[in-house]
């Protein structure tokens, strides 16, 4: 009976020796980090309480202020909520990230909006496009696209198809309502904003109004231009046929050069040999051979 009270005893006072060893090292532990955080000097930066979209016009509400290692703020940063309203965002800005100088649109610009995003010497012209057109909803702001207008052809009433605008950038992407012809019924349709010249504008305009336009969605890294002669509808009917045109530009544009018709090796043999066929005038009897 006293051996085993003995050996109660015993790991009782192991027991409590080891959790007394974990809870000293815990306080221990957290002694030390907190001196390491007091002996860290921050600064507050200025960070967004939410994603937030270009154009946005910042307000105190969408702004939070963080503590940050002194010495890694990053240049370009602002420490408090009251000098960033009113400012306007010219690119997105993720929660929880810095707000930095060069996000923001010049101090003279206090409106949000499309006109806060447009460059220097550039214009803004809406299209009005279907889900089609529009790359079935996968075009978004900050997107470059390809614009293509079918028009029917100078010397003829067939349509031509051709890439009038290249790398054009997205500068907003919002719904609208079309009305019918009838008046009845409406549909949703999208208008995308995109960034462009006064001659490009030109462009465009009459292309709208002159024709179809298509909207093509360009890769980030693709900023080569392509130079296309247009697609009519000979063209396009002899598409994948063999025709020495669809050849010709296969080849031009891998670098390499065909001849404008190709050549054909006869033998002679395959000259004599043909088909013949008794030619019947009247009476008489001719056997002609092709």
């Amino acid at each position: 009976m006293w051996k085993h009270k003995s050996f109660i005893l015993l790991g009782s006072a192991i027991l409590i020796a080891l959790v007394t060893t974990v809870l000293i090292v815990r306080v221990l532990q957290k002694t030390a980090l907190d001196k390491e955080r007091a002996s860290i000097v921050t600064q507050p930066i200025a960070v967004a309480m939410a994603d937030l979209s270009w154009g946005t016009s910042l307000t105190k509400d969408m702004i939070k202020v963080v503590p940050f290692p002194k010495e890694y703020v990053p240049p370009g940063c602002f420490s408090s909520a009251e000098v960033l309203a009113g400012r306007v965002l010219v690119y997105p800005v993720k929660m929880n990230e810095p707000i930095f100088e060069s996000r923001l649109a010049p101090k003279t610009i206090q409106i949000g909006g499309v006109a806060a995003l447009i460059s220097p010497k550039k214009r803004a012209v809406a299209v009005k496009v279907d889900k089609i057109i529009g790359v079935s909803g996968f075009i978004h702001a900050g997107n470059r696209v390809d614009v293509l207008v079918t028009v029917a052809a100078v010397k003829s009433s067939d349509p031509v198809t051709k890439i009038i605008l290249e790398n054009i950038l997205v500068l907003a992407v919002g719904p609208d309502v079309e009305v019918d012809k009838k008046g009845k019924e409406s549909k949703p349709v999208d208008v995308i904003t995109l960034e462009v010249t006064p001659v490009e504008a030109e462009k465009l305009a009459l292309a709208a109004s002159e024709g179809k336009v298509q909207l093509a969605l360009r890769n980030f890294n693709d900023t080569e231009d392509a130079f296309t002669r247009g697609m009519t509808i000979p063209n396009l009917l002899t598409s994948y046929s063999g025709g020495s045109t669809e050849r010709n530009e296969v080849a031009t544009s891998k670098g390499l050069t065909t001849s404008s018709s190709p050549s054909v090796t006869t033998s002679s043999s395959a000259r004599r040999s043909g088909m013949a066929v008794e030619l019947i005038k009247g009476s008489k009897v001719e056997k002609v051979t092709f």
